[in-house]
């Protein structure tokens, strides 16, 4: 008899996080470090996201793999730390919920003095995981709890785990212009009907309308973006990754980060108002 989908605490690597555990076999985990998913197995046992071997848990530094949250500056494209102020933070678990064939659940976040420090503007932010068979949702939602406007750029700083990233290729961005960063920034018209990556990839494309879908071997996911108008493909290859102290030599190999994002347009909130943005992960 299939097992109800449930919510259990447990401990990841010394972190408290929430296992969704789905029908047919499928779970998620989400810590409340960075309230970063860390973990999304499949009813066929593959894990579908890459975690690094070398992961630091102690928030020290962020965590190396799943799903990071950006917020409030992507990458180093302004005075803030690298991606934001978040992912080192702890969160707050919030709603929880099972139906018959899914998972669900909250965290959230607020600004604090620390935090004001850094950027000095009043927010809420939420992380919304929802676990089913076949898929997960991650919803980020940015509230402006204070009396001036603010703007943002940030992404779901996804790490997807491949078994071998050259044998990956990644539609839907034929047409879309992108900012390339391993090329001095340099900003091209994507002209192939797939992405095939046979060297460093650190790309920003732009106004991306259409879903992605990424082939490699009997692997394939179609990934969904919504409210997030760009997406940033990344993978640091041989010499960038051997300059990764968290991450082992070779498993540039076994990883492509396909993010949802918003770098080249900041994303302006008024006071009271709030913004969402989805990625989609579906097994294909």
């Amino acid at each position: 008899m299939p097992t109800k989908p449930s919510i259990e605490t447990i401990d990841f690597n010394g972190l408290e996080a929430l296992r969704l555990n789905g029908p047919n076999g499928c779970s998620a985990v989400i810590s409340k470090l960075g309230g970063q998913v860390l973990s999304w197995v499949t009813p066929d046992g593959r894990e579908r996201l890459f975690l690094s071997d070398w992961a630091v848990f102690d928030g020290s530094v962020a965590i190396r793999g799943g799903i990071p949250v950006c917020f409030p500056q992507f990458s180093d494209l302004g005075d803030l730390p690298k991606h934001g102020i978040l992912r080192t933070r702890e969160w707050t678990i919030g709603e929880q919920r099972c139906g018959d064939d899914f998972a669900l659940v909250t965290m959230h976040i607020s600004d604090d003095e620390d935090t004001r420090d850094l950027w000095p503007f009043p927010f809420r932010a939420e992380i919304t995981l929802m676990l089913e068979a076949d898929r997960i949702d991650v919803e980020f939602c940015v509230e402006n709890t204070g009396g001036e406007t603010f703007a943002f750029t940030g992404a779901l700083h996804s790490y997807l785990r491949l078994v071998q990233v050259e044998d990956a290729a990644l539609e839907g961005l034929y047409g879309c212009d992108y900012r390339d960063a391993a090329n001095d920034n340099e900003v091209t018209r994507e002209s192939g009907t797939e992405l095939r990556l046979e060297g460093e990839t650190d790309r920003v494309y732009r106004t991306v309308k259409r879903p992605l879908s990424l082939q490699a071997g009997n692997h394939s996911l179609t990934i969904q973006n919504q409210g997030f108008p760009d997406v940033v493909v990344w993978n640091p290859w041989i010499e960038r990754c051997a300059q990764l102290a968290d991450m082992p030599p070779d498993d540039w190999r076994n990883m492509l980060c396909v993010e949802a994002a918003a770098v080249e347009e900041a994303i302006s909130v008024i006071p009271g108002e709030e913004w969402y943005g989805r990625q989609t992960l579906v097994v294909a």
